[in-house]
């Protein structure tokens, strides 16, 4: 099974992404803003992450920043943002303008975990 983490502090959409990846088979843990994203994910272990860019604190890119500092650091990022001129895509294997289609999300997510996985 396929571990996910959803960072977003946007309830609405952390929501509908467990909904539609839990229906996919994904197995999905929400965070409510970038400090919690990053204390989950020290403690789990996770296939994708899946970020919101502009969140207060500890954004997007701090986030992919530290995750690719980490001891995991090729663990595939997809940030997604409501504000396209904040999508600077360096660090990110993919990054997402809001609103996005399921569909779009669901193939960018199964490129991603097929490429993660052949790669190892």
């Amino acid at each position: 099974m396929c571990n996910v983490l959803v960072i977003d502090d946007e309830k609405m959409i952390s929501d509908m992404l467990q909904t539609v990846l839990t229906r996919l088979g994904y197995s999905v843990e929400t965070a409510p803003g970038g400090r919690e994203g990053l204390e989950i994910y020290e403690d789990g272990d996770f296939n994708l992450v899946i970020t919101d860019i502009r969140m207060p604190e500890i954004d997007g890119h701090d986030v992919m920043r530290h995750i690719r500092s980490s001891d995991r650091p090729h663990t595939p990022i997809i940030g997604m943002s409501g504000t396209p001129w904040l999508l600077n895509g360096d660090g990110f294997n993919y990054t997402l303008s809001k609103p996005f289609g399921i569909k779009t999300l669901i193939n960018t997510i199964n490129e991603l975990i097929t490429n993660h996985k052949n790669s190892d």
